[in-house]
């Protein structure tokens, strides 16, 4: 069972976190309290639509981290700013996380998996590429393929140096994964086709397993 305390992480925005950790990490061999060496970000869903960091599918997917000694940073949104300043508020938690971790990896779920292609791709707030943050892996749940008409996450996609994957429900009539998983694809990047529709039901602990055991080995 991992143990979780709550962050601030620095920003412009009111950005807050949930910092999940393991004791002793889950390594074999690792003392009690030994801090972890990787962390994994990861962005909720649409905040519009309820969506926030105690998610399940994080939580899931946090939890298959941190069992095996990988912390992992599951954060909010600001108020709301139609993609743009949420995507600003990922950039702050991958900078929080870079400070204190020599790895970090980044995953999302729904509009969260969108802004985890898009920020490790390096996007900046109108679209344009920027630098990219140094990650180690990259893995979306169920990601659209834009969150505006500035933020697309096809083109991003192949600026992202990092292993990636993208997993989705192939029941899923929310989200327009198809391009994206068809963009993956085109790229050489694993991806992973789940019985189910746009949250998961009944399959949540095996996609956090998917994208969990595809971050580790990365990591």
């Amino acid at each position: 069972m991992s143990d979780s305390e709550p962050v601030v992480v620095p920003s412009a925005r009111d950005v807050r976190a949930s910092l999940d950790t393991a004791p002793g990490d889950g390594r074999a061999g690792a003392d009690e309290g030994t801090p972890a060496d990787a962390c994994v970000v990861a962005c909720p869903p649409h905040p519009q639509h309820r969506g926030h960091r105690g998610d399940g599918r994080l939580v899931a997917i946090s939890d298959r981290l941190t069992e095996a000694g990988v912390d992992c940073l599951r954060f909010d949104y600001g108020d709301w700013d139609e993609g743009y300043g949420e995507l600003g508020d990922t950039y702050a938690a991958i900078e929080w996380a870079s400070e204190r971790y020599e790895t970090v990896g980044l995953t999302g779920f729904s509009f969260g998996g969108c802004l985890t292609l898009l920020a490790a791709a390096g996007t900046a707030v109108d679209g344009t590429a920027a630098a990219t943050p140094d990650l180690a892996a990259v893995a979306a749940l169920a990601p659209p393929s834009r969150l505006n008409d500035d933020l697309h996450a096809l083109p991003a996609m192949a600026r992202i140096d990092a292993p990636a994957t993208v997993v989705y429900g192939e029941r899923d009539d929310i989200a327009d994964w198809e391009p994206v998983v068809e963009r993956a694809e085109e790229l050489g990047w694993p991806t992973t086709g789940l019985s189910a529709g746009h949250l998961f039901v009944g399959r949540i602990e095996e996609a956090g397993d998917a994208l969990g055991e595809f971050l580790l080995d990365s990591l």
